[in-house]
């Protein structure tokens, strides 16, 4: 079970969690892969200065089971990049895409998105826009939804920051199972919180999910 995750510079350091739970995650299913996937390979400028190595680059990276994107103010960039958005067009309807944070930005703008509805990072700092206004008003024919992340069957989009942690977790439970998840929420001393954030701020999921 191969996870791609994909980083780029200005990525906030936060949403490597993603990373860090699946890491955990291995503790327990050990059949769990992790790879990082970037424009390019090699080193990654992440925001304020922490510098990471991805393994790959989009025109060589492999085929994975899960691809999640990060968020950060580097997503404008990436919105743009017309070979970032040809790499999520083409990935494999049967490869489970996900966004944390403002990685929802570049999802829509690929054009993943498109009729189905989706969630992104809500608080900012002002004068910055709050992401799921720019994403309501962008992207009109996206179903934008307020909720800790929205399961929309092929892709799945998280909230802000600290919840790629609730939606890493939600990925893991889809596609290894519940009981993976919940004994990593365990290790990680999260359980708490991820049943507080289910209870007081619940993901949104299609029918049948």
């Amino acid at each position: 079970m191969r996870f791609g995750i994909f980083i780029y510079d200005g990525v906030e350091p936060i949403d490597l969690a993603t990373f860090g739970v699946l890491s955990m995650a291995r503790r327990v299913e050990p059949r769990i892969e992790i790879v990082t996937i970037a424009p390019r390979s090699g080193p990654v400028a992440l925001a304020n200065g922490l510098r990471v190595f991805a393994e790959y680059g989009i025109d060589t990276a492999p085929m994975c089971n899960v691809v999640i994107v990060t968020g950060g103010p580097g997503w404008v960039e990436q919105a743009a990049s017309q070979a970032t958005r040809a790499y999520f067009r083409q990935l494999s309807s049967e490869t489970l895409v996900a966004s944390v944070c403002t990685g929802a930005m570049i999802l829509a703008a690929s054009g993943r998105l498109s009729g189905k509805p989706a969630t992104t990072k809500r608080e900012v700092v002002p004068p910055e826009r709050p992401p799921i206004d720019l994403l309501r008003e962008s992207y009109p024919d996206i179903r934008v939804a307020e909720a800790s992340l929205v399961d929309a069957g092929p892709v799945i989009t998280g909230g802000g920051v600290s919840l790629c942690i609730d939606t890493t977790l939600h990925i893991i439970a889809r596609v290894v199972g519940e009981d993976v998840a919940s004994e990593t929420a365990r290790i990680l001393e999260y359980s708490r919180a991820r049943r507080a954030n289910l209870g007081e701020f619940p993901p949104l999921a299609a029918p049948g999910i």
